[in-house]
């Protein structure tokens, strides 16, 4: 059974989760690009795990964990947040596309959100991109925001409403139900 699901992040995750996000793929499109350290780790997630404007959670796809799906600045009275992600290494390809739209769908129908934003370095064209794909709006470029081993780059804000994703959402889900046998 493909069962595509989110679910909380919990202990048991913590050291599946540092390896992903140690990986010189994911650890490239990060602003925070060091190798980071299993005490900074679990310093991080006990800042995090009780917090209510952070929901860390864990996309399974076949019963594997195959990603870690952030949601952040939450905030009930605008119903607004941002989110990210990083995939396993071992994740199938093209299954970002699987975690993009069960990550928009939680943040609609489960956090009842009217906007849901991020921001992607602009060396991250393929996310970019995909983001586009799934209805994400460029909604600005912070010019020169960022610095990576001495260069400065640019940092480009996307954001998704409610109502965009409902107009589009049946439409990619079925392409989804074909590509993946969901």
């Amino acid at each position: 059974m493909n069962n595509p699901r989110l679910r909380p992040m919990n202990d048991q995750d913590l050291s599946l989760v540092l390896d992903w996000r140690n990986q010189e793929n994911v650890r490239k499109y990060m602003y925070t690009n060091h190798i980071i350290s299993k005490s900074e780790h679990e310093a991080w997630w006990e800042s995090i795990k009780s917090r209510n404007d952070i929901i860390p959670l864990i996309f399974e796809f076949e019963s594997q964990p195959n990603a870690f799906v952030s949601f952040s600045d939450i905030t009930r009275s605008n119903q607004n947040a941002s989110w990210a992600f990083y995939l396993s290494p071992s994740a199938k390809r093209g299954i970002g596309s699987l975690v993009e739209f069960f990550a928009i769908k939680y943040a609609f129908e489960n956090l009842k959100l009217h906007k849901l934003k991020c921001e992607v370095l602009e060396t991250n064209s393929s996310v970019i991109k995909l983001h586009k794909k799934f209805g994400f709006i460029e909604e600005g470029v912070f010019r020169e925001e960022h610095r990576i081993e001495g260069r400065y780059i640019d940092i480009f804000r996307l954001g998704l409403l409610k109502l965009e994703w409902y107009q589009t959402s049946e439409k990619l889900h079925q392409k989804l139900i074909k590509i993946w046998k969901l």
